[in-house]
């Protein structure tokens, strides 16, 4: 099977060229901090020991993936995903009626495609 021919780093002024990805190894990290950066910690996110007591709390009463279940399908749930994405909003973040119980390949993909994962654009940016 033919290679793809390496092209060059997402970067204007480097000279790197890369086989996959947007970004060289040295520009990958310094994207990733930037976005760290500008995200900020989970703890500063509202991710605290309260936010952590709750989530165990709501995935005992919600063992099984939603996503899941409306396939008929049993997995258990071990993320506690925000419906509506909360971003920074703290009524959202810790309002119940937008909380629901995922498996982690159904939190993936739903965080994906409102993040803009695998190259898609964010759906609200």
């Amino acid at each position: 099977m033919p290679y793809r021919p390496k092209r060059p780093c997402g970067i204007p002024t480097c000279k790197e060229l890369i086989s996959s990805g947007g970004y060289c190894e040295k520009h990958k990290k310094q994207k990733q901090k930037q976005t760290d950066d500008n995200r900020g910690t989970a703890h500063e996110r509202g991710y605290t020991v309260t936010w952590r007591r709750a989530r165990k709390r709501y995935l005992a009463a919600n063992p099984i993936c939603v996503e899941c279940e409306k396939e008929n399908i049993i997995t258990p749930a071990n993320t506690v995903d925000h419906t509506i994405p909360h971003r920074g909003d703290m009524e959202l973040f810790w309002d119940e009626d937008n909380w629901a119980a995922l498996c982690a390949t159904h939190h993936s993909i739903k965080t994906a495609k409102e993040d803009g994962g695998w190259g898609r654009p964010p759906a609200n940016p």
